[in-house]
């Protein structure tokens, strides 16, 4: 019988090379991001499309609101990108935007976003706001009169991370945060849908048919 004799420093080698072996395979170096950013809710039609994400995690806020979270005020984020697919300009008129939900079978309620000084109000105030309550459009801008340094910060930090533009340009985005003050009471996303009852392709001074996008595919994630 052939007698095979083994170099124990080959051996050595071929183990180590077993070993690293799942290490030299392609890995995904895109970090695991929270469910809320990998799912979300969209509508598209007429050249433009709409997608929201209810950011429903604690932990998606850390990174713009590190230290006064909306969340923990009872406000809910919802990050939305309008983009435009046309050959025009599309103009979306942000104060009309409404989060349409339902409270009980026979009490549906609209709410107004907050601007970022209501929104402001609610995080150093907590408990001063009422789900409730529709709100009517406040003009944005301006000196921030009566209010400390905290409120300040704050107010900057929603600004900052809010919607930018109202006009996406051909083949074009804008995204940000709207705020809606939820009292705590995030289930009620569940059933909410994101209206947007205004968008004018402006070179042709042709208004889109509203989008009503459901939040509760993505509200749970």
């Amino acid at each position: 019988m052939r007698k095979v004799y083994y170099n124990p420093v080959q051996m050595l080698t071929l183990i180590l090379a077993f070993l690293a072996a799942p290490l030299l395979l392609p890995q995904n170096s895109t970090p695991q991001q929270p469910g809320s950013l990998k799912t979300a809710s969209l509508e598209s039609h007429e050249g433009m499309t709409i997608t929201a994400r209810p950011w429903t995690d604690p932990a998606l806020y850390k990174i713009k609101f590190p230290k006064k979270s909306p969340f923990a005020a009872g406000i809910v984020a919802i990050q939305v990108i309008f983009r435009n697919d046309s050959d025009d300009s599309m103009k979306v008129n942000l104060e009309r935007i409404r989060l349409n939900i339902t409270l009980s079978e026979e009490d549906h309620q609209a709410l107004y976003p907050l601007s970022s000084e209501e929104a402001a109000d609610v995080i150093t105030h907590p408990g001063s706001k009422n789900v409730t309550m529709k709100r009517l459009p406040i003009p944005l801008g301006g000196p921030k009169v009566g209010h400390d340094k905290k409120w300040v910060e704050v107010e900057k930090g929603l600004s900052d991370a809010g919607i930018q533009a109202s006009i996406v340009a051909p083949h074009g985005t804008v995204e940000g945060l709207l705020y809606f003050d939820l009292r705590s009471q995030f289930d009620l996303l569940n059933a909410a849908h994101l209206y947007v009852p205004e968008i004018v392709a402006i070179e042709k001074n042709h208004g889109l048919m509203y989008f009503e996008i459901d939040l509760s595919r993505s509200a749970g994630n």
